[in-house]
Parts: structure tokens; sequence; C-alpha cells
């Protein structure tokens, strides 16, 4: 059973540490946001509220300037300022923006938040287990290996789950009539709007490749559509 000790424990501090985090984002939110009020996007909104059989879909604009959107893990959707600015100035359509919402609320329906506190605590277990195995056989350059073990995992993941978030975000704006275009059409944007310069490893991303989210999207689309 001692043997075990350092993983059980790796798995409690994972818990702890999920919990901590999301104290802390959730305090962070509460202080720098605000609820959305734009009459041109709560349209759009509301025909995916239609579509959910939701009396409304509540969205928070966030007070920092990298372009973004995130659930929060009470499953609070929020686009920061940047992005609503990105819109307000014509660099983003009222669809495109939209598309974000639907992810978000995607990451919401799928559980995606709860998953990842397993996941987090699964992964300190793994990297903890790595360390006492390679470390008995190379020790130092064994942390090094398990830690990029478990980051590799987490990525792999984290990449998961943006594909399932964006078919769930696709269904939903084919269903509330606005379609997809808007949605494949940011990410030929997204890049350039967050200054990523796309030359890191797809298996280092912890979102998936532009080109290959895309083509998800259409894959899916074309079967949904067909059917």
């Amino acid at each position: 059973m001692l043997k075990f000790t350092p993983i059980l424990l790796a798995i409690l501090y994972g818990l702890a540490m999920y919990r901590f985090s999301v104290w802390r984002t959730s305090k962070e939110l509460d202080a720098k946001s605000t609820e959305l009020a734009d009459p041109q996007l709560k349209e759009l909104t509301d025909r995916m509220a239609a579509a959910l059989d939701l009396e409304r879909i509540k969205v928070h604009i966030y007070e920092i300037d990298p372009v973004n959107g995130l659930a929060a893990p009470d499953g609070r959707i929020f686009i920061t300022r940047g992005f609503y600015q990105k819109y307000r100035s014509g660099e983003v359509t009222g669809a495109e923006l939209a598309s974000v919402i639907a992810h978000e609320l995607g990451h919401v329906a799928l559980g995606h938040s709860r998953r990842r506190m397993i996941d987090f605590s699964g992964q300190n277990a793994l990297r903890t287990a790595l360390i006492m195995i390679l470390g008995r056989f190379i020790p130092g350059i064994g942390v090094m290996i398990a830690n990029a073990l478990a980051s590799l995992l987490a990525a792999g993941l984290s990449r998961g789950d943006e594909y399932e978030a964006d078919a769930y975000a696709t269904a939903l704006l084919i269903k509330s009539g606005i379609g997809s275009a808007g949605q494949k059409s940011l990410f030929a944007k997204l890049d350039a709007l967050t200054g990523n310069s796309g030359t890191a490893p797809a298996w280092l991303l912890s979102h998936p490749k532009t080109a290959e989210r895309v083509a998800a999207i259409e894959a899916n689309e074309a079967k949904w559509l067909r059917a």
C-alpha cells in the first residue's frame, strides 16, 4: 500500500489544485465581467436558445484584451472585451461571434469542465507514477520525460474536447438557421486575431490545427445535411 501512497497523494493534490483554480477563476470573472447587451448578437443567441428550448442564453463580457471565449466551470459563457471589439470594428461578424458562443455552450453541455477535473487529477497521478519508475533508471532526465509525456496526454485530451465542442456548435448553428459558414470563416481569421503563428507541432497544441478543425466541421455538416 505504501508504494501507492505518492500516487494517491498526487490524485488528491490534483483535485485540490483544480478546486482552487476554479475558485480563483470564478472570483476573477466575477470582478471583471458584465452581461453582454448587444441587440444584434441577442437576436442570434435567441435563435440558438429557441433551438435548445431555452428562454435565453446569457453571455458575459470578460474585461480583458486578448481575443478569446471561455466556458466557466459554473456554466457561464464569456467572450473577452478584445473579441467583442473585433466584432464592433467589423473584423468579426455576428455569425462568427455566435459560433464562438455556440462552441463554449458545447463545452458546458458536454461536461468538459467536470471531465477536466478528473483528467487533471489523473495526469498528476500518471506524472507521479512515471517519475517513480523512470527516476529509478534515468535519474534527473526521467523527471523531464515524465513531465513531457503528461503534457502530451493533456494536449491530446484538450484537442478531443475542442473537436467535440466544434461538432456541438455546428449542429446548433445549423438547427438554429444560422449555419456553419461563420464558424468556418472565423477559423480562417483566428491565427491573425490571436497572434498565433501556428508553428508548434500539432501533437503539442491544446487546440487542433485550423485546417483539421474546418475539415471536421465540413464532414459533420455534409453528413447531417444529407441525413
